[in-house]
């Protein structure tokens, strides 16, 4: 055991009064400040060591702890992020099997109305509207489905088939390399009838035929000139009707005008028996709105099945429809199909050409609606 400084504070007591005078004042001296001086005992300095040890062990838990919640976290975010990206993918996979079932179905009932011949007409089974059912109930015959597990997603299904050629049609502006006036004047008429400025008609027959042109070069002596002649300031030709915007209508007016308006591939007549009021106002030169009411109220009774019914139906010349403007039937349909998964409802909208029994798309486009309840809600 080390000597401590009270177990030899005597000694040097004893020593320092054996001295001569001289060395006991020099000793006195040194017992003073060995007397003040004073040793923390060896137990206090142990236990402040050892809080210091415990508070680094402690910080060090706390760190490891975060970190290794990160890493858990990290990781848990990443399944979720894959089964959401999985279920995403598997929603837009049935969502699109589904719509192209219903689109063949669409195509199914054109061809069979094809079949039995005639005029197209709005009492036909095409023209009937699809409210929300449920899919289910359209394969209630198949045992599979009716044995399905009712936890199942549910699936719901509308939509409805429209006559393209009860529009305007754009095309019909152009005919060969020049505006067709005909078509120009029922367009007018369209104009002046909705409030719409005149001047973005005249815009959109310009540009149109510009961009018919560039569209429409081909092989020949004169094609050097031709692309010569073509600008980069020359519009593209629109494929539908959204786009129309490019060449000269503002998106206010073709709000207005998307009920009334189409764009095909070719030209086309009005039909008579799906066209709504204001189109067979238009289309028909010297014919009255009143005129036109009457003849919309006896079409709902008894379609038209000629020309020559319709202009039996109206005073005046015997003629009043054009065979080239007029028709009672049609090629061009429209397919618009919406299904709800959920909370996610996916819309799809389809071109059909039907000629004879050959029903093909054209082309078709979907979209996802994120306000489904107001997209179930709208007509």
């Amino acid at each position: 055991m080390a000597p401590t400084l009270e177990s030899v504070a005597p000694t040097l007591f004893t020593a320092c009064n054996a001295l001569p005078p001289g060395g006991r004042i020099f000793l006195g001296a040194a017992r003073r400040k060995i007397s003040r001086l004073s040793f923390p005992p060896p137990r206090v300095r142990t236990a402040s060591r050892a809080v210091r040890q415990s508070g680094a062990a402690l910080l060090a838990a706390m760190l490891t702890v975060t970190l290794v919640a990160t890493f858990a976290a990290a990781a848990l975010w990443q399944q979720w992020r894959s089964v959401e990206v999985e279920a995403a993918e598997r929603a837009r996979v049935q969502s699109a099997w589904m719509l192209t079932g219903a689109l063949d179905w669409s195509r199914l009932i054109l061809r069979e109305d094809a079949r039995s011949g005639g005029a197209d007409h709005l009492a036909e089974p095409w023209a009937v509207p699809l409210n929300e059912a449920r899919l289910s109930s359209f394969l209630a015959a198949d045992k599979n489905v009716a044995n399905a597990d009712d936890n199942e997603r549910e699936a719901f299904l509308s939509g409805q088939v429209s006559d393209l050629q009860a529009r305007l049609n754009v095309a019909n502006l152009i005919e060969g390399n020049t505006v067709s006036e005909p078509a120009l004047a029922s367009f007018r008429r369209l104009f002046e009838l909705l409030g719409l400025p005149v001047q973005q008609l005249n815009a959109l027959a310009r540009e149109l035929l510009l961009a018919s042109q560039a569209g429409g070069q081909g092989a020949g002596e004169g094609v050097a000139a031709s692309q010569a002649a073509v600008t980069s300031l020359t519009p593209l030709m629109p494929q539908r009707v959204d786009q129309l915007v490019w060449l000269g209508l503002s998106r206010e007016t073709l709000a207005v005008l998307a009920p009334y308006i189409t764009l095909l591939p070719t030209r086309t007549a009005v039909n008579l028996n799906t066209a709504s009021a204001e189109v067979i106002y238009a289309s028909t030169p010297g014919l009255e709105m009143a005129d036109v009411q009457k003849l919309v109220a006896v079409r709902e009774r008894s379609h038209f099945r000629t020309l020559a019914d319709a202009s039996r139906q109206l005073s005046g010349p015997v003629n009043r429809f054009a065979e080239g403007q007029h028709s009672v039937a049609s090629r061009y349909f429209e397919v618009r199909g919406r299904l709800r998964l959920d909370q996610t409802v996916v819309q799809e909208r389809s071109v059909l050409q039907r000629d004879g029994l050959t029903v093909r798309t054209l082309w078709r486009e979907r979209g996802v609606v994120t306000d489904w309840p107001a997209a179930v809600a709208r007509p």
